[in-house]
């Protein structure tokens, strides 16, 4: 064998190690169950992921067609108005005051500042990274690809006295929609405090409680106005319907925001500017939101009821855009009996290993389908 061949075999051998250390991707597992659902005589309620279904807001719309003509490099910090309106309206929707217009950061997707979150911080081997033991994959997966080690863990006892590089956080819950009370996030905030842990709080369905109102780790309540060694990971996903636009930020301690933004500056990491300018329509706009808010909550009470009446068990759920719900059974059973009935959800082994007897059914669809969900559910 060749020198050249040699080095490309030892290439190809590293790149397979570091794609085995990652997870399958969960939703390639879903093949069969997917194609039973398809065949229902009436088509498939798709209820497996929070993929908005209702049309963007016309004053978002216009806004990013206005922006079109603009031919320049955006900026990576993004337009002040931008940093502004995301000030304005956290402090206006959620209550989130003394928050500097410099420590706000636009993302390509909230998903994206979260897989490389730990890589954009500099961390790897030696370094841990704490996430919820029923949590979002991809907040293992940014572990994973820095290199550092991912635990699982609900309680601070479970950590012991080592103290983790990033910990992060997520109420409402994605999957389980379970909201962290104020005295729970003061106690992680004090105690990643004592430890100089960073802290991470994945907020996108922050504005959708339902049953519970959840607060940000910014929340002068949680956090007394200091913003050091927190941050709080935000969408338009949701709250707008602007999961294509690749719409998100990041607001928090106005040094780690700094430290961010000199890597991504690097890296080429900029948002479009036209969706800079849609972001700036929606953040300022809250009657879009809130009439979005109401189509959630709708739907959410034709099929909760639904559910409980097929003999499910819904536990948490008191916030987001999922219903967390289990028959006593191992949960890929319950979704091939959702499956008969054309009906498909998530498996709640996608988000640990707690999971294994829960489904997470989302109330992104529309209102035709989730009614045709609730009548499936009925037979």
């Amino acid at each position: 064998m060749s020198t050249t061949t040699r080095d490309l075999s030892a290439d190809v051998t590293r790149r397979a190690r570091k794609s085995a250390a990652l997870p399958v991707f969960p939703w390639d597992t879903l093949a069969e169950v997917t194609a039973t659902a398809r065949a229902h005589p009436d088509g498939i309620v798709d209820l497996s992921v929070g993929t908005p279904v209702d049309p963007v807001a016309p004053v978002i719309r216009d806004a990013l067609a206005a922006a079109g003509s603009v031919p320049g490099y955006p900026t990576t910090h993004g337009t002040p108005a931008l940093r502004g309106s995301a000030v304005a309206a956290l402090a206006r929707r959620y209550g989130i005051t003394g928050l500097d217009p410099a420590a706000v950061l636009p993302a390509i997707g909230t998903k994206e500042l979260i897989a490389w979150l730990p890589t954009l911080l500099g961390l790897g081997a030696g370094d841990t990274v704490v996430v919820p033991e029923l949590a979002y994959p991809t907040y293992e997966v940014g572990g994973l690809l820095a290199g550092a080690t991912v635990v699982r863990a609900d309680s601070l006892t479970q950590l012991g006295p080592a103290a983790p590089a990033l910990l992060f956080l997520n109420s409402p819950s994605n999957p389980t929609g379970k909201v962290l009370g104020v005295e729970h996030l003061r106690k992680v905030v004090g105690w990643a405090r004592d430890r100089g842990v960073l802290v991470a709080s994945d907020e996108c369905y922050l504005g959708l409680g339902w049953d519970a109102t959840p607060l940000s780790v910014l929340h002068p309540d949680v956090c007394d106005g200091d913003h050091t060694n927190l941050l709080a990971l935000h969408s338009l996903s949701k709250t707008s319907s602007l999961a294509g636009y690749r719409a998100g930020f990041v607001a928090g301690d106005p040094a780690v925001v700094a430290e961010l933004l000199a890597v991504r500056k690097h890296a080429g990491m900029m948002m479009p500017g036209p969706v800079q300018a849609a972001m700036v329509a929606a953040l300022d706009d809250d009657e879009h939101e809130r009439e979005q808010r109401r189509r959630y909550a709708e739907r959410r009470a034709a099929l909760l009821p639904a559910l409980l009446a097929a003999g499910f068990t819904v536990d948490h759920s008191e916030a987001g855009l999922y219903l967390w719900a289990t028959r006593g059974e191992p949960g890929r059973d319950t979704l091939a009996w959702l499956a008969q009935r054309g009906i498909l959800a998530a498996p709640g082994e996608f988000y640990g290993p707690r999971g294994h007897s829960h489904v997470r059914i989302a109330l992104t669809a529309t209102d035709e389908r989730i009614a045709a969900a609730v009548a499936r559910l009925a037979v």
